[in-house]
């Protein structure tokens, strides 16, 4: 059946301004990390991203070597936007990332030049697209010159292949850096995307005030602490989940400590009326300098209870106080590496 968007898609979800620029994001954006490789089936992918749209998610995240294997939630992706979004293309942004392993070899990973001018273009073959609005260094590459690994993102946007730059993953110091190098070559810094989720709070210590002075926009990945910020690992850990099948989530992160805190902020969340994930997603919202938060959801039913987040956004002082108790750092930054100097 022809796809026909709902025509109140943007009643719903609240929009903010990406730092000083011009582009707004949905609070809540679609992540294709997991669940849109050829592991899942494509009409459940389908349906994720039709009813997202719908309910007003106008923002899709991919990466070069999201699947599995690489390149597969890409080329899924791209199938359906042919389908189904290709008339939407002007209400949509797509972004892309390049800087992890992808192919075999010297040129395949990190900074250079060569590896993201070359990886941006076989992303737009694969989602079939003229050009993404968002072009990310999807992290630092400690022995590349920033000053090129800039200067792609400004070639990027120069030749049209991208409307905007990013960065993800960078430390406040370096951060600034590559704002200052892309100023001066007339491309502003558009946004950062860190991890970020009350279990996972180092943007905090300098990050958010370097993207404020900045004027650029933060987009936090991995909000639900990959799903510990659920009710899923309450009572133990469930077959086939993430944790289970050790996939960015080992389950060495759910100690006795964290599982505590855990616990005691779905309790909090069930006082305020919404589910654990629900309370995580508005909790990351709850400063203004977080533009959006990205979710990844495994089926409509997931994807609609993320968003029903935005339904209740406003904390009391009491209830943060609350939620600082039990909201602390356990050990789960995987990403770690990309952020330290």
């Amino acid at each position: 059946m022809t796809y026909a968007a709902a025509d109140d898609r943007y009643d719903r979800i609240p929009y903010r301004r990406t730092g000083r620029s011009g582009l707004k994001l949905p609070a809540v954006s679609l992540g294709l990390w997991h669940n849109f490789g050829d592991d899942r089936p494509i009409d459940t992918q389908r349906a994720i991203l039709r009813r997202a749209f719908d309910l007003g998610v106008t923002h899709f995240d991919l990466a070069n070597n999201y699947g599995p294997p690489y390149g597969s939630a890409e080329l899924n992706f791209g199938r359906l936007f042919r389908e189904d979004f290709a008339p939407y293309r002007d209400e949509l942004v797509i972004s892309t990332k390049a800087g992890y392993d992808m192919w075999p070899g010297p040129y395949g990973e990190w900074g250079s030049r060569k590896y993201l001018l070359s990886s941006l273009d076989q992303s737009l073959k694969r989602m079939g697209v003229d050009y993404v609005d968002i072009f990310y260094s999807h992290r630092f590459d400690p022995e590349t010159p920033l000053e090129e690994t800039m200067g792609a993102l400004d070639q990027a946007v120069r030749s049209g292949k991208a409307l905007y730059a990013g960065i993800s993953s960078y430390p406040p110091d370096r951060t600034a850096e590559a704002a200052a190098i892309l100023r001066n070559l007339g491309t502003p810094l558009l946004i950062h995307q860190p991890s970020y989720s009350m279990l996972n709070r180092w943007i905090e210590d300098g990050l958010l005030d370097t993207l404020e002075a900045e004027g650029a926009g933060c987009i936090a990945f991995s909000p639900l602490a990959q799903g510990m910020l659920t009710d899923k690992y309450l009572n133990g850990i469930p077959a086939g989940s993430r944790a289970s099948l050790d996939r960015s989530l080992s389950p060495d992160m759910l100690t006795d400590e964290a599982l505590g805190h855990i616990r005691r902020l779905n309790d909090l969340a069930a006082s305020r009326g919404q589910s654990l994930a629900q309370m995580a997603l508005a909790w990351a919202l709850r400063d203004r300098r977080v533009t959006s938060v990205l979710i990844g959801a495994s089926s409509v039913a997931q994807l609609e209870d993320s968003l029903a987040s935005v339904d209740n956004l406003a904390f009391s002082d009491e209830e943060l106080q609350a939620i600082d108790k039990d909201a602390v750092e356990s050990g789960i930054n995987i990403w770690s590496t990309s952020s330290d100097d």
